[in-house]
Order: structure tokens, then sequence, then C-alpha cells
């Protein structure tokens, strides 16, 4: 049993229209290489160089015009999408969220919850932090895909709250910000999460100016199937289920740890 994912590489703007046309190309062309799972990078919708008011405006509810022209493009398309939306969250704040959608449905949504308040950048000031809770996975073709954002990857018990719910993909959407040693951090974490986990990732980040590239599907032993350098493009790649299960059998991580994972303060 084999799952074709596509991971979207492109640089938002503050232009919705933009961006959303954008969109609608990498899905057509994900589709028409055959994929049925595309992951798309964090605020793929609206973007601006700094974190200020500018996010807050451009928010939206999950039922408002954005998420349902996403959910158009995703039904014409016939592909299963998961994207970055700045959501309506109140208290002068938005959610950074991710939605999952398929057959013109959102079917799950994934809300930030470690916030990029590190390396000069404070993403609190204008975004609510989401409490963690029971993930909401996708079932795609028989693959179960969990999610999460950008600076989660830096806190590995994030990946293994998904893999404990069941996920066999972790989906990580991101605008990892350019910087000194960034890039060597992403391309390290994001197999770290592969290796420890025994589950493929596909990581689609945001390039130039906003985001560092590189994004990548990335296999259980850690292996890159499919890569990104520094520009826009579409990278695919096929996530095959006996890989996972052989994978899983010579490196029984999962089964064999002894420490499990709670929230803060449970």
């Amino acid at each position: 049993m084999t799952l074709t994912v596509a991971v979207g590489q492109f640089a938002p703007t503050e232009d919705k229209a933009a961006n959303l046309a954008a969109i609608e190309g990498m899905l057509r062309e994900a589709a028409d290489r055959g994929a049925r799972l595309v992951v798309l990078p964090e605020y793929s919708v609206f973007t601006a160089p700094r974190m200020d008011d500018r996010f807050v405006d451009s928010a939206e509810p999950l039922d408002g015009p954005t998420v349902s022209r996403l959910c158009a493009l995703t039904e014409r398309s016939g592909v299963t999408a998961i994207v970055g939306v700045n959501e309506t969250a109140g208290d002068g704040r938005i959610h950074n969220a991710l939605v999952g959608i398929q057959q013109g449905e959102v079917r799950a949504v994934y809300r930030k919850v470690h916030l990029y308040d590190a390396f000069g950048y404070q993403e609190s000031d204008r975004v609510l932090a989401a409490d963690p809770s029971a993930p909401e996975l996708l079932e795609v073709d028989g693959y179960r895909v969990g999610m999460q954002t950008c600076y989660d990857l830096r806190f590995p018990e994030t990946s293994r709250t998904l893999v404990d719910a069941g996920a066999d993909v972790i989906a990580l959407p991101a605008e990892w910000v350019p910087g000194p040693l960034k890039e060597q951090h992403w391309n390290t974490l994001i197999r770290a999460r592969a290796i420890e986990n025994t589950v493929y990732v596909a990581a689609a980040d945001q390039c130039a100016p906003t985001g560092s590239g590189h994004s990548a599907l990335i296999d259980p032993m850690g292996i890159t199937v499919a890569a990104l350098g520094e520009g826009p493009g579409l990278a695919t790649a096929v996530v095959e289920r006996a890989r996972l299960d052989h994978v899983r059998q010579v490196n029984p991580a999962l089964s064999l740890r002894r420490y499990r994972v709670t929230p803060a303060g449970a």
C-alpha cells in the first residue's frame, strides 16, 4: 500500500489573492503528478515580513471566505491538503492554524501550541497559543496523518504525541525564519523526528525571503526521499507501508521506550 505525497514551497505575501492563486497552481500540479496528500507552508494564505497587526487584520474564521476557497480548490483537484491559515481568535490576536481539507471539507484542525518567541522574534505578540489537546488525524488512502507547525519541531514530545495517536505521517508546515545555523537546525530536526518516531515527515517550508526553504519528505530511517532547495517548487515522493513496517521491525523504538508524554501541568 502506497501514498504519493507532495510538499509545496513558496513565499507567501500580504496579497491573499496571489497566495491563493499560487496554492491553486501547486494543488493542480500535485494532482497531475498523482499526489493524494499535499502539504503547504505555515501562513500560506498571508505572510508579512514582521509579526504585527497585519496578521490580526488579515485573519478570518475557519468558515470565512479564504478557507471556503481552499475547500473549493482541493475538491476541484481531488487531493487532501494541509494548509497554514491565520484564524481569528479574539483578544487582539490570532490562532496560527493548520486546516486539513479533504473532499472539499475541513476534516482536521491544528492550532500551534509552541509559539516562536526565540531568535529575536516574538510570535506571541499577535498569536494565541493553543492548549495541548488530543490530535485530530486525517486518514488518506489508509495512512493516518498528524499535523504540527514550525517551532513545534523543536519540542520532540509534539511529534511523539502524534505517533502515540497513530500517525504514520507527520505533516509539518513551517515558516522557518532564516538566520545563522537555521538551515542546519531544520535539516537536523526533521530527520531526528522521523528517526526517533519511525515515521514519515512531510516538511513544507516557506522560501526566501520569509523562510529558509529546504522542504523535504523524510522516511522512517531519516532518508530524504524528496527535497527542494532555496526556491519555490513542489517535491513528490511515495510513502510505502512496507518501508514503515520494516523500519519499525528492525528499530522497535516505540515499543521499547519506558517514558510517556503528558501535557505540562497534567
